[in-house]
């Protein structure tokens, strides 16, 4: 996503449902991407961590900074390849998080907010992952990615693009009409769908 400032910071949104905490690790990527070929990379992002009701918000700027932190990370095998960037390992309880992006001293960048499930055996799981971010043309469009693993078959998924409706939320500028691609990891176009309820079997399911 593109990073920006102010009120048009990169947010991701997850919910862990079920009856016990989950261990997850987050991470917001900038620098490392220009591996990939992109550009305008968000060169120092910042992450923080919001939770429901006392939970106290964890900020992160470097992954290293927090000695405790690193070592948990490196353990996970998960830990960011430039030190620069951010990440967060914590055992949440079931819930709703927010996951905050922005650039440090307010710069602004394309970056990553990722969600790693380190424990996919527990009775918890990460039910939900939402990401709002700003749309923009060619290279410039949102881009999510999801991973399935641990598991022998298919699994059954909903994935959504919402724009109009957010403007019930309080966001301004929503994306009035929005077009949504599934692709592989090959990058070979599964499905697509403009509105949802063209396809009738599919609004049925999406209904259901």
């Amino acid at each position: 996503m593109l990073v920006q400032t102010g009120d048009n910071v990169g947010i991701g949104g997850f919910i862990i449902n079920g009856s016990v905490p989950k261990h997850v690790l987050v991470r917001a990527i900038g620098p490392s991407l220009t591996q990939f070929g992109l550009t305008n990379v968000l060169a120092d992002p910042v992450l923080e961590l919001h939770g429901p009701g006392t939970f106290a918000t964890i900020i992160d700027d470097n992954w290293r900074d927090d000695p405790a932190q690193e070592a948990a990370i490196q353990a996970d095998g998960l830990p960011p390849t430039n030190d620069f960037e951010s990440a967060i390992d914590a055992t949440l309880d079931p819930g709703a998080y927010t996951a905050i992006v922005k650039g440090n001293n307010n710069t602004s960048g394309v970056a990553l907010v990722e969600v790693y499930d380190l424990d996919s055996t527990a009775a918890s799981k990460l039910a939900n992952i939402s990401t709002r971010a700003f749309v923009g043309t060619a290279d410039n469009i949102v881009i999510a990615g999801f991973i399935l693993g641990n598991g022998g078959g298919d699994d059954g998924v909903i994935v959504r693009g919402l724009g109009p409706s957010l403007a019930a939320a309080g966001v301004p500028d929503v994306l009035a009409n929005p077009t949504l691609e599934l692709r592989d990891s090959n990058g070979v176009l599964l499905f697509s769908n403009n509105d949802w309820q063209d396809n009738p079997a599919q609004a049925a399911i999406v209904t259901a």
